[in-house]
């Protein structure tokens, strides 16, 4: 019982570490703005 507490222990430690990482990410870090523009073939129109 107590290996099985301990794994317990160190997913829930390493799922604590992925998920505030996620959220850093998410909320420090802005993305640039930028232009973009996307040419459609003609063929694409026909249809």
């Amino acid at each position: 019982m107590p290996s099985l507490i301990r794994l317990l222990v160190i997913l829930g430690i390493l799922g604590g570490i992925g998920y505030g990482t996620l959220w850093a990410f998410a909320t420090l870090v802005k993305p640039q703005m930028r232009e973009m523009s996307v040419v459609v073939p003609p063929d694409r129109f026909a249809k």
